[in-house]
């Protein structure tokens, strides 16, 4: 069973490829509903690929909903636009409702969007599989709808890089 997600952000495709490698700007986009917490201290930086992360997750803060192993992999490829960044976390449910389904594979695609480069092309799809997919899909495809709203929202305010400025130190304008 997929659920996929197709919108355009309103920050740049290296910002956006920064953030989705930030395990603060992923715990921002949960919160506060559900939190992410590590299983080996405190949550890494960045998601490096090749790495198992495994974290708690819970609702609000308070409710446990299990456990899940993060295992982040890069992928770069072209489509007709130009450059199609990819992070794929293929880890896997430990404990709680999810750790019944036997396949998780949870890809974002970014690019530059079709008509403004300046903005990001946001392609994700998340697989699952098992006895329980079928009970399972209309909770998580709710999730992802009230996710994809927060992407939107929170998105613009991960871009850090300053805007260039034509103006030197010094008030004078350069050339």
């Amino acid at each position: 069973m997929r659920i996929n997600v197709k919108l355009v952000l309103d920050i740049d495709p290296h910002a956006a490829w920064r953030a989705v490698h930030s395990p603060a700007a992923f715990s921002e986009l949960y919160g506060p509903l559900f939190t992410m917490s590590s299983m080996q201290g405190d949550l890494p930086t960045t998601w490096e690929p090749g790495s198992d992360v495994p974290v708690r997750l819970s609702l609000a803060g308070s409710v446990p909903l299990g456990a899940q192993l993060i295992h982040v992999s890069d992928r770069y490829t072209e489509d007709a636009r130009g450059n199609v960044r990819i992070l794929r976390d293929s880890g896997v449910p430990l404990t709680g409702p999810l750790a019944t389904l036997r396949v998780w594979d949870h890809q974002m695609a970014i690019a530059p969007a079709p008509e403004d480069v300046s903005k990001t092309l946001w392609r994700e799809r998340l697989v699952i599989a098992g006895p329980t997919a079928p009970l399972l899909w209309p909770a998580l495809w709710s999730i992802w709808q009230w996710r994809t709203a927060r992407l939107k929202a929170l998105a613009p305010t991960w871009a850090h890089d300053l805007p260039v400025s034509d103006e030197a130190p010094d008030g004078t304008v350069q050339p």
